[in-house]
């Protein structure tokens, strides 16, 4: 099989495939073009099972390059284009890519970091006028898919570890035949449906729940090259008209702060689903009585790519998605907070050079993710935490260790001790508060650096809070007491 093949052969021929902005591309167009993207990245000379790593905005023709790479053999990377470069630099350097396909804008700056890494990588040109890629694609021709085995590569997810080193979580061919089982089984998705998500193809989010799931129904996948804010959410659905909203709880609370939320009743939208970390409670009613849409609250990894449990209701309690299996360690008491394992043709096949990781995680098909659940009388689970002291903060995965260094460096000796901890705010999402002694006499320049260093990390990384205090609480042999952290930050919130 192939599974770009795979995923585009359901679209009726003159049905919208994919919307972006005033742009629109059927599937009969989309068929041709990702044949001849297949067709250029072969002329370029790609090989079988090399990868590719796609670093631009959501457009089509980003979809377009990233499903020319699979169709014609390749292994295709979505990375976020907002990466900064010391960051973006392991995951070139350890994925051994043979390509990235980025908008031109972006070649002046990415030339000196693959000098610097002496890869035999290429960068291919795309955007506006003539390019490198435009020019390829003119002359070549399209090119029938490349078969393999279901179990061969075809795409990457990158994640993080506990660690905070990049993963590369290996998805097979595979990944293409069941991806809509949730939107098909659990939101009723057929090919009369519109896709939105708020978050970007380089999720796992995104790109298995929206569009895997929404090309293999024939449905329309409506993309946006702009970051989402909750205005952006909303003239979105009015100019596109989703029938599925994807959306993560950080964004559906800040549509309700300002009043966006209420604005989308009797919108186009049936279904509003949210994924990427736990939606609280208060979040699921609240947009119930602005919007009058219940919110399908569900659970996936990057190693799961689509959503494999889901509630419906306020309890929270999880049930089992379509087409997923779900097994338990016999060993373990059924009382306590445990790993579970999963299973359905979308989970992963491996994480690439990581052998342990690879053990812990994966055994026959099987994948165990790394969060606790407790299992409930009815067969519904209960989602119990993270295993390890890592926090889910808008979608994506942090730790506290993670900030503390960045920031511990960038304030040198004008700070004595820094903390991180995570919080909850009034409306029960995780968000982070930085706790900060600063040396004697130094308290200005402390402030001054401190900022610039918040200011130079990812968004989600960035802390909500910053309390400057006398000191931090020790143990008798000088180990900061971090239980007592959060004490701390409630109490200097009163302050």
């Amino acid at each position: 099989m192939n599974a770009a093949q795979t995923l585009l052969e359901a679209g009726a021929s003159h049905a919208v495939a994919l919307e972006c902005g005033d742009e629109t591309l059927s599937y009969e167009a989309l068929r041709q073009r990702v044949r001849q993207a297949a067709g250029a990245w072969q002329a370029l000379g790609l090989r079988c099972a090399e990868r590719v790593i796609v670093l631009a905005p959501d457009s089509i023709d980003w979809v377009v390059a990233y499903l020319g790479v699979i169709w014609a053999g390749g292994v295709a990377i979505g990375v976020n284009p907002r990466l900064a470069l010391s960051e973006l630099a392991p995951i070139v350097s350890e994925s051994e890519v043979r390509f990235i396909w980025c908008e031109a804008d972006n070649v002046a700056l990415l030339r000196p970091l693959l000098a610097e890494l002496a890869l035999p990588t290429e960068l291919v040109a795309s955007g506006p006028g003539e390019s490198a890629w435009a020019a390829q694609l003119a002359r070549s021709p399209e090119i029938e898919a490349v078969l393999q085995d279901e179990q061969a590569p075809a795409l990457w997810i990158g994640t993080s570890g506990t660690t905070g080193a990049s993963k590369g979580v290996v998805h097979a061919q595979r990944v293409a035949l069941q991806p809509h089982s949730f939107a098909a089984g659990v939101l009723q998705l057929s090919a009369a449906d519109r896709l939105y998500a708020s978050s970007k193809l380089f999720f796992a989010y995104a790109l298995g729940n929206s569009l895997l799931a929404g090309l293999r129904a024939g449905a329309t996948v409506i993309l946006d090259r702009q970051w989402p804010d909750p205005e952006r959410a909303l003239e979105m659905v009015r100019q596109h008209r989703p029938s599925l909203f994807f959306c993560v709880p950080t964004l559906y609370s800040k549509m309700l702060q300002n009043g966006v939320a209420a604005q989308l009743r009797g919108s186009s939208i049936r279904h509003c689903v949210s994924a990427g970390e736990s939606l609280p409670a208060a979040v699921r009613k609240a947009w119930f009585e602005a919007t009058g849409l219940a919110i399908v609250s569900g659970y996936g990894t990057s190693e799961t790519m689509c959503l494999m449990l889901y509630s419906q209701d306020d309890s929270g309690l999880l049930q089992v998605s379509p087409q997923v299996q779900l097994r338990f360690d016999s060993q373990i008491d059924a009382t306590l907070p445990q790993r579970i394992w999963l299973r359905s043709s979308s989970v992963a096949v491996a994480y690439w050079k990581r052998p342990q990781a690879q053990a812990d995680g994966f055994e026959d098909g099987w994948y165990r993710p790394g969060d606790m659940f407790l299992r409930r009388s009815d067969g519904q689970l209960e989602f119990a935490g993270r295993m390890d002291d890592m926090l889910k903060i808008s979608g994506r995965w942090v730790s506290t260790l993670w900030v503390e260094q960045a920031l511990s460096s960038a304030a040198a000796d004008s700070v004595t001790q820094l903390a991180c901890v995570g919080v909850q705010t009034a409306e029960g999402l995780t968000a982070l508060s930085l706790l900060v002694v600063a040396a004697p006499q130094q308290r200005a320049l402390a402030q001054q650096r401190i900022q610039l260093a918040i200011e130079a990390l990812p968004t989600y990384r960035r802390p909500r809070w910053v309390h400057w205090v006398s000191a931090l609480p020790l143990t008798a042999t000088g180990k900061l007491q971090r239980a007592r952290l959060v004490a701390m930050h409630q109490a200097a919130l009163v302050v």
